[in-house]
């Protein structure tokens, strides 16, 4: 399978815990946002954290798998994660109906790119 592209994206995440949306914007350029019966998590710009966070862990940065990702595909989150795993570095993953997103702690975030050049990875 032909490794895809990586695009870095500028900003300063956080990944946070919400009691409730009331506070939260959809206007930003990322908001990713998902609720369970259980919990209610929000990936934002650092910038963006609502007020009314319950819980809140700052100091992510981020890439793009470049492309609109077909649902038959298989295998590529999981070749990254692998990839970045073995390199020590932990991962936080989201996944849009396009493509997928993944959020490392800022401290590792050269090394993973690094880690995904050296395994193909064409980074953009």
């Amino acid at each position: 399978m032909k490794k895809l592209d990586i695009k870095p994206i500028s900003g300063d995440f956080s990944i946070c815990k919400l009691a409730d949306l009331s506070a939260v914007s959809l206007c930003d350029e990322f908001v990713f946002l998902s609720k369970t019966d259980e919990e209610i998590s929000l990936v934002c710009l650092s910038s963006s954290v609502p007020e009314n966070v319950a819980e809140n862990n700052p100091g992510w940065c981020g890439f793009r798998i470049c492309g609109i990702l077909d649902f038959s595909l298989t295998g590529i989150l999981s070749d990254i994660s692998r990839v970045l795993a073995d390199g020590g570095v932990g991962i936080f993953a989201v996944s849009t109906y396009n493509t997928d997103y993944v959020f490392v702690k800022k401290e590792n975030f050269k090394k993973a790119l690094d880690l995904l050049s050296r395994a193909d990875y064409n980074i953009v």
